[in-house]
């Protein structure tokens, strides 16, 4: 019973809508009538600027990582062993993308995932966020960024034989694709939106 109890606290801390409260609470905005319509970072730093994007990315980063926290906390174990973290981020994961509080809507997952990647590896976080950003400085674009190092993660994994976190760096990888897959198409047509800043943008923008 503790276990269930704490794996629907993962998920209900997963399914904190950051983006859609901050909004209402402070700009008096839905986000998601805005812009891409997501309830993440990027739309948030969209819509409402940077101080309020910074906020949200706090948020979902840190909801990711006290839910895989949680078990730790709690002294709970399951037959995972010490790749049980894993299961309760999975479950904040899972909040964050089929959030009771959106109507079972969500966001991409990007940040809570590296809050759960925090809690459980924090060198591999730092690696995965350095990635990150040397990615949008070199493409101006967070959705090619985040699934490039996605992707780079899951290798690095593999190399370290981390294989839980291999398999489920896969699986969100190809989840991360598919929440994508409307990016994916902009990116091929040339339209996908841009930071105002890096390689990328000021390519586009001589062009």
């Amino acid at each position: 019973m503790k276990l269930i109890g704490l794996l629907v606290l993962a998920y209900l801390l997963g399914a904190i809508p950051n983006g859609v409260w901050v909004g209402k609470a402070f700009f008096g905005t839905d986000i998601r009538q805005s812009g891409s319509g997501n309830i993440g970072t990027t739309n948030t730093y969209r819509v409402l600027g940077p101080y309020a994007g910074t906020a949200v990315m706090v948020l979902d980063i840190a909801k990711g990582s006290v839910a895989t926290l949680l078990p730790t906390l709690g002294h709970v174990t399951t037959f995972l062993g010490t790749a049980t973290p894993l299961l309760f981020g999975l479950f904040a994961i899972l909040g964050h993308t089929v959030s009771i509080f959106d109507h079972f809507k969500g966001g991409k997952a990007v940040a809570t995932s590296a809050g759960m990647l925090l809690a459980y590896n924090p060198l591999m976080f730092v690696i995965a966020a350095g990635l990150w950003v040397s990615l949008i400085y070199w493409t101006s674009m967070v959705s090619l960024a985040s699934m490039i190092a996605f992707s780079l993660i899951t290798l690095i994994s593999l190399a370290f034989q981390d294989w839980y976190l291999t398999g489920i760096a896969l699986v969100l990888t190809i989840f991360v694709f598919y929440r994508h897959r409307a990016n994916i198409q902009r990116i091929r047509e040339g339209t996908e939106s841009m930071v105002p800043f890096g390689r990328g943008y000021h390519k586009r923008k001589k062009s």
